[in-house]
C-alpha cells in the first residue's frame, strides 16, 4: 500500500487530454510533395463557446513553425517524408485552461521514381571534338529527394552522383575527346529503389583535315586518251566523307566515302584537260580544300606536225594569196597594153554541138567549139577569160595527100573583156604564154 503512494508520487503528471477535442488530417495518407489540412475539432459548451479559445499544433512534442491562433484549422502547402510523425493539437482557454487532443499517427507517402530516361545536348549524341557534352537525367514522376547517377559503358563506370528535389539532373563534360565517344546511361532513386535508363550512344566527331589530291598516271608523260586516276584522301576526320574534284575551279565529279577512307575519280584525256586541278573533303563540321596540282599533256609528234603544216600553210595563204592575185592581174595588164587587139570575129560563144553521125563525110564538118568563161578582179575591173577551142577536118579529095585523114587544128585563145567598159581584147594562148 505504501509503495503505491510512493510510486503515485514520483511519477510525471500525464498531459490533460480531452475526448472533446480531437485533430484530424486530410488526406489521412498524404502524398510526399502534396498538400495536409489540421483540424482541431472541439465539442465545446455554450460557456466555453462565449471564450476566446487558441489554437496550437504539435509534431512529435515540438510545435509547428506556424504557431497558435483563434482558427482550428491548419494549412500545410506540401509535405515531405520526413514530415511524417505524431501530431496533435490543442485549445487554450483565456483563464489559461488547456486541452489537448489525442496523438494521430501521419504517415507522409513517397512516389517512387520511374519511367527514367537519358538525353543528351547536341541532340542524337552527335558531339563536335572540343565542344561540350551534357547528358540529362529524366524521371516522369517521383516525389522528394532524388538522387541521380550517371554511368559510362556497358560495366558501368560511375561519372558523378547528385541529390535534389527534381525531376531531372544535368552532368556536362566541358570538352570532349576521341576517348569519350560510348554508350551511357543514369539511375535515379528516392528511396523506394533506382530506376535505370536505357543506354545513349555518344559519337564524338571531328572535322576533316586538308585533304592531299594526287594525280596517277601511266607514265611520266601523259597524252591525249590516256586515264588518270584523281585520289583525295583526309587523313584526318570523322565519317562519311563527301570529296569533290575540280578542273580549273569546274566540278568534274562527286564520291562519298562511309568508312572515312579516300576516293577516287577517273578521267580520259583531251587537250582540254590540262591545267590545275584539287579536290575537296567534307562531313559536315566543316570542308577543306587541297593544294593545287598541274597537269601538262604532251601533243604527240605526228600530230604537232600537222598542227605546224596546217599552221604554215593557212599563214601563207593568208598572207601570199592577195599578192599572187594581184601580181597575176598586173601581168595581164601588162600583156594587153603590149600587144594590139586582133580584130577577130565577135560572135557570140555558142553552146558545144551534138558530135556528127557522118564521120566518113567528104565535106568539110562544121567545126566544134568550146568556151569556158574565167573570172578575173583587178581594183575596179573585172576580166573574163574566155578559152575557146576549134577543131576542123580536111576534106577527103585533098591530092596532097595519100589517105583520107582528120587533121585537127587547134586554136586557144583568150578572150579578156573589161566590165568596165565594152571593149573586148582577145589574146592568143601562145602569146599569153
Amino acid at each position: 500500500m505504501l509503495l503505491g503512494l510512493v510510486l503515485l508520487l514520483c511519477a510525471q503528471p500525464r498531459e490533460p487530454t480531452s475526448e472533446a477535442l480531437h485533430l484530424t488530417a486530410r488526406p489521412s495518407w498524404p502524398l510526399e510533395g502534396r498538400s495536409m489540412t489540421l483540424t482541431c475539432e472541439t465539442e465545446a459548451t455554450s460557456q466555453q463557446l462565449d471564450d476566446q479559445l487558441q489554437f496550437c499544433f504539435f509534431r512529435d512534442d515540438q510545435a509547428l513553425d506556424l504557431g497558435c491562433g483563434s482558427d482550428p484549422v491548419l494549412q500545410v502547402p506540401t509535405v515531405w517524408r520526413k514530415d511524417s510523425g505524431s501530431y496533435w493539437c490543442e485549445a487554450k482557454t483565456s483563464a489559461q485552461k488547456v486541452t489537448r487532443s489525442p496523438r494521430i499517427q501521419i504517415q507522409v507517402q513517397g512516389v517512387p521514381v520511374w519511367n527514367v530516361s537519358l538525353e543528351t545536348q547536341p541532340p542524337e549524341g552527335q558531339v563536335q571534338k572540343g565542344k561540350k557534352l551534357v547528358l540529362i537525367c529524366l524521371a516522369t514522376q517521383g516525389t522528394g529527394h532524388i538522387t541521380f547517377s550517371w554511368y559510362k559503358g556497358a560495366l558501368g563506370l560511375n561519372l558523378e552522383t547528385k541529390t535534389q528535389r527534381s525531376l531531372s539532373a544535368n552532368f556536362e563534360i566541358p570538352r570532349v575527346t576521341e576517348s569519350d565517344s560510348e554508350k551511357y546511361y543514369c539511375t535515379a532513386d528516392n528511396g523506394y529503389g533506382p530506376s535505370v535508363s536505357e543506354l545513349v550512344s555518344i559519337t564524338v566527331r571531328s572535322p576533316v583535315s586538308r585533304p592531299i589530291l594526287t594525280l596517277k598516271v601511266p607514265g611520266a608523260q601523259v597524252f591525249p586518251g590516256d586515264m588518270v586516276e584523281l585520289h583525295c584522301e583526309a587523313h584526318g576526320g570523322s565519317p562519311p566523307i563527301l570529296y569533290q574534284f575540280y578542273h580549273e575551279n569546274v566540278t568534274l565529279g562527286s564520291s562519298s566515302a562511309p568508312s572515312g577512307e579516300g576516293a577516287s575519280f577517273n578521267l580520259s584525256l583531251t587537250m582540254e584537260h590540262s591545267g590545275n586541278y584539287s579536290c575537296e573533303a567534307d562531313n559536315g563540321l566543316g570542308a577543306q580544300h587541297s593544294e593545287v596540282v598541274t597537269l601538262n599533256i604532251t601533243v604527240p609528234v605526228e600530230d604537232r606536225e600537222e598542227l605546224l603544216t596546217s599552221g604554215i600553210l593557212e599563214g601563207l595563204l593568208g598572207v601570199l594569196g592577195p599578192t599572187i592575185m594581184a601580181l597575176f592581174c598586173c601581168w595581164l595588164k601588162k600583156k594587153i597594153g603590149r600587144r594590139p587587139a586582133r580584130d577577130l570575129p565577135r560572135s557570140p560563144p555558142r553552146p558545144v554541138p551534138q558530135a556528127s553521125n557522118y564521120v566518113n563525110s567528104a565535106a568539110p564538118l562544121q567545126g566544134q567549139s568550146v568556151y569556158e568563161n574565167v573570172n578575173v578582179v583587178s581594183g575596179d575591173e573585172i576580166y573574163s577569160l574566155v578559152y575557146h577551142t576549134q577543131q576542123e577536118r580536111q576534106a577527103a579529095a585533098n591530092p596532097l595527100r595519100t589517105h583520107t585523114e582528120d587533121q585537127d587544128a587547134s586554136a586557144i585563145y583568150f578572150r579578156l573583156k573589161n566590165t568596165s567598159d565594152t571593149s573586148v581584147t582577145d589574146v592568143d594562148y601562145e602569146d599569153a604564154m
